[in-house]
C-alpha cells in the first residue's frame, strides 16, 4: 500500500512539474510572441506606391533620419515609420476624434464618443480632405499609403494593447490624419468652460465677486459678466454643463518660447526656444523626425498620425508655437420656436436645427443611438448632459460657437506650407491659412532675423466680449467677422532683440480688437524675462538651462504674505515657518519647502472661496495665486466664513490653511517634516491609455520619474490639485524641448519625455526620459554620414515591383 501510495505520489509530482513547465513554456512563448511587436531597426520591407528606394537611418539616438527621392516618397515613409512605432497611438488618437472609443474599450467611453459624434470632428475632418489643393492631398494619400503598406507587410504581433482589446486596426484613411488637428483645437480653446462657469456662479455671487475669483494683472476693467435679461434662471445648470466635458476635451495648456535676435547671441546669430507643455502621456505625443526629399528638408517634432512636422527647422528657418488662450467658443442659449416642433427662434424667424442620427457600436453592449442636433450657432451640447436637457428642453437648449468647429478649416494646409517656408514673407503667407487654435507662432531664419505672429480666427462679436453664454435668439451677439489677418499681433525684428511668450499677454491695451480677458499667469514669462536681462551674451547652454529652471515666480510673490499673515500656532506650524523662511523660491526634488508651500497655497484658496462657491467650489478650485493675493490684498471680505457667526481675519484663513495643509502631508508622508520630499509627491506621471487603468498592467506601461518644477515654473509641472488621490503629481508640461540655433542648425538640440517607441516591451519606450527629467538633450545632425556614424540601425524601403 506504501509503495502504491509512494507511486501514486510521484506520478501527482510529475504531472504537476510537467503543467507548471508547460505554463512556463507558454508564458515565455507568449512574451516571445508579444516582443515580434517590436520592429527591427535594420532590413528590407516593401512598400507599395514608392517610385524609388528611400533609405531611413536610425540615428545614434534612434531619430529616424529619411532620405527620399520625392516628397511624397518621403511622406510614404513617414507612415510607415510612425505606424512601426507608435501604431496604437495613432489608432487611439483617430478613434478619439472619430468617437469610436466604445467599439474596442467598452461602455466606460460611451461619453467620450457621445461628445466627439455631437462636435462632429471627424465628419469637419472629412470634408477638408476634400477642400484640400492636389498636391497637399497627395501628400496625405502617400502618408495612408505607408501606413497601409505596413499594416499589410508587417510580421509577429500586434502592439500588445491589440492583443488586450482583442482588434485589429483598420487601414489610415486622410481624414484620420487631419482629426488630430480638431481635437487639439478643442483642447487649446477651452474658453467655453468657463463662461459656463461665470454664468453658474452669477446665480450665488455678485459681479464684483465674480470678478475677484479672476482677477486681471494689468488693473483694467473686469469682463463683463452682466446677464441678460432673463438668463439667471439657466445660471445652475450651466455648472453641469461644464462638468460633462471628457478629459481627453479638457483645457489646461502652457507653453514658453523665446527669440534672441543675433545682437544679443555669443554666435551672431539667432536662438529660439520653445518647450510645449500638454498633458502627459506615454508615449509622448511627440515623435522625433528627420526628412531629406528634393524641396523638402525639415527636422523636428511630429506627431503619429500627421505626416507634416508641427515643429522644428528646416535648414532656413525655425518655429515655435504657443498657445493664445484667446477667447474663440462662446455658448448661445437658443429659444425653441413656439407651435413649431424642430425650430429654434433666430433673427429672421424660426429656423429649423440640422439633425442627424449617430450610432455609437459599444463593445460587449447594445448601441447607443444619438440624435444630433445643431443650430446656426453650432452643435447643440446641451443634448449631452442628462441634467441640462431635463431642465431646458422644454424651451431652450445650448449652442456652442467655436472656431475650431468651422468646415472652412486650412490649419492642416497652413502647417504644410510653414515647413517649406524660406524667408519672413513665406512664413506670413502659410500662416495665414492657419486657422484653429490660435497660436503664437515665433520665428527665427538663418539671416538673422526674428519675428512674432498670432496666427489663428478670432472673432468678432456684434456686441459683448464672450465672459458669459448669451441669447442666441436676437443675433446682438453673433459673430460678424473675424480680426483680420494683418491685424493679428505680429512684430519683426523689434527693436529689443528679443521675443518672449509664456503664455502671458500679447498685446496692451491700445490694441483695437478683443482677444480675452483670461491670460495666463506672468509668473514663468516674467522669469524669462529676467534671466534674458542678465547682459550676458545667449547661448544654447544658456537656454538649456533657463528651459530646466525651477524658481517658482508664485513662491516669491505669495510666500511673504502669507508668512507675514501668520503667526504660529504650535511647535509643528513654527517648524514649517521656518523650513519656508529659509528657502529660496526653488521646487527642487530633495526640498520639503516646495511640498509645504504647495499644500498650503492649495489650503489657503479652500479657506478663502468655499463657502461663497458651495456646490461649484470643485469646479473653481485650484492653487491660483493671483486670486488669492487679490482677496487678501485687496477683498479681505472673502476671508470672513460666511457660515459661522464671527468675523474671521485674512490672518485667521491662513493660519488655518497652515494647519490643514500640515495635517494632510503628515497623513500622507509621515509626522517627520524632516522627511518630506517634493520629488516623492511631485513625481512626472506618464499615464498609458489602456493599460494604465489596469492594477497590474500600469505598473509596466506607465512611466513615473520624480521631477522638479512646478505649476510656475519655466520647467513647468502642473500638477491638479483637486485630484485627492494625487494631489502635487506632475500631469501635465513640456513633453518636448527644443533650441535652435541658427548659427549651425545641426547643433539645435532636442528632449523626448519618454522615448521613440509606443509598445511598452521596447526599450526605445522610456529611453529618453530621464535625460528629459535631468536636462540632457540629444542633437539630430543634418548629413547621412553624420547620422551613419553610430546608428542603431538601416532601414531600407523598396518599391513592390
Amino acid at each position: 500500500m506504501t509503495k502504491y501510495i509512494r507511486k501514486l505520489w510521484k506520478t501527482i509530482v510529475s504531472l504537476l512539474l510537467s503543467v507548471v513547465i508547460l505554463a512556463a513554456l507558454a508564458t515565455v512563448a507568449g512574451f516571445m510572441w508579444m516582443r515580434s511587436s517590436i520592429p527591427d531597426l535594420s532590413g528590407v520591407e516593401t512598400v507599395a506606391g514608392l517610385t524609388s528606394d528611400v533609405e531611413i537611418v536610425y540615428d545614434r539616438n534612434g531619430v529616424p533620419h529619411i532620405h527620399a527621392s520625392t516628397a511624397d516618397d518621403a511622406y510614404r515613409a513617414l507612415g510607415f515609420v510612425h505606424a512601426r512605432d507608435r501604431l496604437f497611438q495613432m489608432d487611439f488618437m483617430r478613434r478619439l476624434g472619430a468617437g469610436r472609443l466604445s467599439e474596442v474599450v467598452g461602455a466606460q467611453t460611451v461619453g467620450v464618443d457621445r461628445t466627439m459624434r455631437t462636435l462632429g470632428l471627424y465628419r469637419l475632418a472629412e470634408a477638408t480632405v476634400d477642400r484640400l489643393p492636389p498636391a497637399a492631398r497627395a501628400h496625405l494619400d502617400a502618408y495612408a499609403g505607408g501606413v497601409n503598406a505596413y499594416l499589410a507587410t508587417r510580421s509577429g504581433a500586434l502592439p500588445p494593447e491589440f492583443l488586450l482589446l482583442g482588434y485589429t486596426p483598420a487601414p489610415w484613411r486622410p481624414a484620420d490624419s487631419l482629426v488630430w488637428g480638431r481635437l487639439m483645437a478643442l483642447r487649446l480653446s477651452g474658453n467655453w468652460q468657463t463662461e459656463a462657469l461665470r454664468l453658474a456662479l452669477a446665480k450665488r455671487l455678485s459681479a464684483e465677486q465674480i470678478a475677484d475669483l479672476w482677477p486681471r494683472e494689468d488693473g483694467g476693467p473686469p469682463p463683463t459678466i452682466a446677464l441678460a435679461p432673463g438668463l439667471r434662471q439657466f445660471a445652475e445648470l450651466f455648472a453641469d454643463l461644464a462638468q460633462s466635458v471628457p478629459d481627453p476635451l479638457r483645457q489646461m495648456s502652457a507653453s514658453n518660447s523665446w527669440a534672441i535676435g543675433s545682437d544679443l547671441t555669443a554666435s551672431g546669430r539667432p536662438l529660439l526656444a520653445n518647450d510645449p507643455h500638454l498633458g502627459f502621456q506615454a508615449p509622448a505625443i511627440w515623435y522625433l523626425a528627420r526628412i531629406e526629399a528634393p524641396g523638402l528638408s525639415v527636422t523636428g517634432a511630429t506627431v503619429p498620425g500627421v505626416p507634416f512636422h508641427v515643429l522644428g527647422h528646416n535648414g532656413r528657418i525655425a518655429w515655435a508655437f504657443t498657445t493664445t488662450d484667446s477667447d474663440t467658443q462662446d455658448l448661445f442659449i437658443e429659444r425653441l420656436s413656439e407651435g413649431r416642433p424642430g425650430h429654434y427662434d433666430a433673427p429672421g424667424g424660426p429656423a429649423a436645427f440640422v439633425e442627424r442620427t449617430e450610432l455609437v457600436r459599444v463593445k460587449n453592449a447594445a448601441p447607443v443611438e444619438l440624435k444630433v442636433r445643431e443650430t446656426r450657432h453650432g452643435p447643440v451640447i446641451s443634448d449631452l448632459n442628462e441634467e441640462t436637457r431635463k431642465y431646458l428642453e422644454n424651451g431652450h437648449v445650448i449652442a456652442l460657437s467655436a472656431a475650431a468647429l468651422l468646415p472652412d478649416d486650412d490649419s492642416a494646409l497652413g502647417l504644410l506650407e510653414l515647413n517649406r517656408s524660406t524667408d519672413w514673407q513665406s512664413f506670413r503667407a502659410a500662416l495665414a491659412y492657419f486657422h484653429t487654435p490660435q497660436q503664437n507662432v515665433t520665428y527665427a531664419d538663418i539671416a538673422a532675423n526674428i519675428g512674432f505672429l498670432a496666427a489663428g480666427r478670432v472673432p468678432v462679436r456684434a456686441s459683448g466680449d464672450g465672459s458669459v453664454p448669451v441669447p442666441g435668439w436676437d443675433g446682438t451677439h453673433d459673430w460678424t467677422d473675424f480680426i483680420p489677418f494683418d491685424a493679428l499681433p505680429q512684430v519683426f525684428t523689434p527693436a529689443s532683440g528679443r521675443i518672449v511668450n509664456a503664455n502671458h499677454r500679447i498685446v496692451g491695451p491700445d490694441y483695437p480688437w478683443h482677444l480675452t480677458h483670461d491670460w495666463a499667469e506672468p509668473y514663468r514669462a516674467q522669469r524669462i524675462f529676467d534671466r534674458l536681462d542678465s547682459g550676458d551674451r545667449q547661448t544654447p547652454e544658456a537656454a538649456a538651462r533657463l528651459q530646466t529652471d525651477i524658481l517658482s515666480g508664485a513662491a516669491t510673490s505669495v510666500l511673504p504674505v502669507l508668512l507675514g499673515l501668520t503667526t504660529p500656532a504650535d511647535a509643528r506650524a513654527a517648524r514649517a515657518r521656518d523650513i519656508l523662511r529659509g528657502w529660496n523660491g526653488e521646487m527642487r526634488r530633495p526640498l520639503a519647502a516646495p511640498l509645504i508651500f504647495t499644500a498650503w497655497l492649495a489650503e489657503t484658496n479652500r479657506g478663502l472661496y468655499s463657502d461663497e462657491l458651495g456646490p461649484h467650489f470643485d469646479a473653481f478650485y485650484g492653487l491660483r495665486p493671483r486670486t488669492v493675493l487679490h482677496m487678501v490684498q485687496n477683498s479681505p471680505q472673502w476671508c470672513d466664513v460666511v457660515s459661522t457667526p464671527g468675523l474671521e481675519t485674512c490672518a485667521d484663513i491662513v493660519g488655518q490653511a497652515l494647519d490643514r495643509a500640515l495635517d494632510d502631508l503628515a497623513a500622507r508622508y509621515g509626522r517627520d517634516m524632516a522627511a518630506w520630499r517634493w520629488g516623492e509627491a511631485h513625481t512626472a506621471h506618464f499615464r498609458h491609455p489602456v493599460f494604465g487603468h489596469l492594477p497590474i498592467l500600469r505598473s509596466l506601461a506607465d512611466i513615473r520619474i520624480e521631477s522638479d518644477g512646478g505649476a510656475y515654473t519655466v520647467n513647468r509641472g502642473q500638477n491638479r490639485i483637486s485630484d485627492g488621490r494625487a494631489p502635487y503629481a506632475s500631469v501635465h508640461g513640456p513633453g518636448f524641448r527644443a533650441i535652435y540655433d541658427l548659427s549651425d542648425l545641426a547643433r539645435s538640440r532636442f528632449a523626448l519625455a519618454t522615448g521613440q517607441s509606443g509598445n511598452p516591451l521596447s526599450d526605445r519606450y522610456d529611453d529618453m526620459t530621464e535625460g528629459w527629467r535631468d536636462g540632457r538633450y540629444v542633437t539630430i545632425v543634418q548629413s547621412r554620414a553624420d547620422a551613419i556614424e553610430g546608428a542603431r540601425g538601416v532601414l531600407k524601403l523598396e518599391p513592390r515591383r
